[in-house]
């Protein structure tokens, strides 16, 4: 699992808590990747100390609750050099929303594939902007640049898609034969009743 191991990654310079690691990975990772959700983190500690990959301890504070320190095991190392140095592999399939979206614009006529591709369009085009923005603000982080230098080049890629898509799929569209809906007999009861 992907999260187990970023947070083994993380482990692997030293003991740490939850909310350190969790302040620790989105300063790594940055925010095109999102918040991690600290009840998530701590399933996910809970299951590398059941595994064997962590172990837990804690650490008594006289003006606080204790802390719970994880530190990364033997066994822990040996698990993230194995995921780290082998090659990621999508797992089956393509799937991403947009075609869902293009093939419901496409049955719906031309019009609504022209209509969604404008607006899928410009949404790509805003998202390029912030990537932008980011980009200068975040230069410090070699990580959090490659990262957003590789959101970049996927909007890139599907703004192509939906470039090529209303061209492509313009004969599809044609032959749509609009919204085919059942009787809605609560509807009938309201026009006669």
């Amino acid at each position: 699992m992907p999260l187990s191991h970023a947070v083994l990654a993380l482990l692997a310079d030293g003991p740490s808590h939850g909310y350190e690691l969790k302040t620790r990975f989105e300063a790594a990772i940055g925010p095109q990747w999102g918040g991690l959700n600290i009840g998530h983190l701590y399933q996910i500690l809970d299951r590398l100390v059941r595994d064997g990959h962590v172990v837990r301890s804690h650490v008594a504070q006289s003006d606080r609750p204790d802390k719970t320190l994880y530190q990364l095991t033997g066994t822990g190392a040996e698990e993230l050099t194995g995921w780290a140095s082998t090659p990621h592999v999508r797992a089956g399939g393509f799937r991403d929303e947009l075609f869902l979206k293009l093939l419901a614009a496409t049955r719906l006529g031309p019009g609504t594939l022209e209509e969604f591709t404008r607006a899928q369009r410009q949404a790509y085009l805003s998202d390029l902007a912030g990537l932008t923005r980011l980009r200068r603000e975040s230069a410090a982080s070699p990580l959090v640049a490659l990262l957003v230098d590789a959101a970049v080049a996927h909007i890139k890629a599907d703004l192509q898609v939906v470039e090529s898509a209303e061209r492509r799929l313009a004969a599809l569209a044609e032959e749509a034969t609009g919204v085919a809906v059942a009787d809605d007999p609560q509807a009938e009861e309201e026009a006669t009743g």
